[in-house]
């Protein structure tokens, strides 16, 4: 299984950044996708996740309602669409699989490498 994340950058506060997570070696369409982001001195966190029919979704109350996340089971693709954009929300932030939609890290068997996201003042 490898997954592969992709999108990360340098970005001012107030803008968006769009992460996306290509998956190979597994079924993607039966899987839970999720974002986890990670900042320096602090543990892993979860940001949002994505049933497998691509309805059901879950976030973290920090990027609930600036955060989208969907997936593309035709294309192995999982995005997420990151809006207002603040010194906060600079992580490594990483996509996983998971046969649950859960906000454990724990549950979730993939971990694709991580894109940094850096938010300036």
């Amino acid at each position: 299984v490898q997954l592969q994340a992709s999108g990360g950058g340098l970005v001012q506060a107030g803008g968006s950044l769009r992460l996306s997570c290509a998956a190979s070696g597994l079924t993607f369409s039966s899987g839970a996708m999720a974002w986890f982001r990670q900042a320096p001195g602090k543990e892993r966190e979860f940001v949002a996740a994505i049933a497998w029919n691509g309805v059901n979704t879950s976030y973290a109350d920090s990027v609930k309602g600036r955060s989208t996340i969907s997936r593309d089971n035709a294309k192995n693709t999982v995005s997420l669409q990151m809006n207002s954009l603040n010194v906060e929300d600079t992580a490594v932030y990483y996509c996983a699989v998971s046969s649950w939609l859960v906000s454990i890290p724990e549950r979730y068997a993939y971990w694709g490498q991580g894109t940094l996201v850096t938010v300036s003042s």
